[in-house]
């Protein structure tokens, strides 16, 4: 499977892409990023230096992965999101000893013109709304929204909210794929794959 990389992106030497992975127009991949098979990269996008990132990720337009952020595979950063990695950014002070570590986990969605603040871990499967600021960290399956963001409910992998309460123990089932969710103390995780 053969990478795609537009005429007008940069890829800078030592990058690693996976197989099947697309840049498309003016994007910038550092030489240091390491990238996995079958992602997409679209218009305008900025890929640093320390960035990890799995297989099948999506980053769509002007979106900047800035250094010390890593994406798990099936991340979607949707248009215009943003990641930082300075919590306390002054222009005439250098703090890029002082980076924060971001991490989103498998499958997570991160929607449109969404903010990541730096140093949080976004779970497994969680889902941030279009907007929202995310300045601490998301449990797995956890639908997020907000300035700064709550959570509202939860969300199964196939994407559709799930019929659960936001604490105590209870059970539900996407309502697409049949697939079965337990809440128990607050974590939800699923518990019947098989309908």
């Amino acid at each position: 499977m053969m990478n795609s990389i537009h005429p007008t992106a940069i890829v800078d030497d030592g990058a690693q892409l996976g197989a099947g992975t697309r840049v498309w127009h003016w994007a910038h991949i550092s030489g240091g990023a390491k990238i996995g098979e079958r992602c997409s990269f679209g218009q305008n996008v900025f890929v640093g230096n320390d960035v990890t990132i799995g297989n099948n990720v999506k980053v769509q337009n002007n979106v900047s992965i800035y250094d010390a952020v890593t994406l798990e595979d099936d991340v979607f950063c949707g248009p215009s999101m943003v990641f930082t990695n300075v919590y306390n950014p002054r222009c005439a002070i250098t703090r890029k000893d002082e980076y924060r570590k971001t991490l989103i986990k498998k499958g997570a969605t991160l929607g449109a013109n969404c903010t990541i603040v730096c140093g949080v871990t976004v779970g497994k499967y969680a889902f941030v709304a279009a907007g929202a600021v995310i300045n601490r960290d998301v449990k797995p399956y956890a639908l997020m929204a907000g300035v700064p963001a709550r959570q509202i409910g939860w969300m199964s992998e196939f994407g559709e909210k799930l019929d659960l309460p936001l604490t105590g123990n209870a059970q539900a089932n996407c309502p697409n794929t049949g697939k079965r969710y337990s809440l128990t103390n607050g974590n939800c995780q699923i518990v019947y794959t098989q309908p």
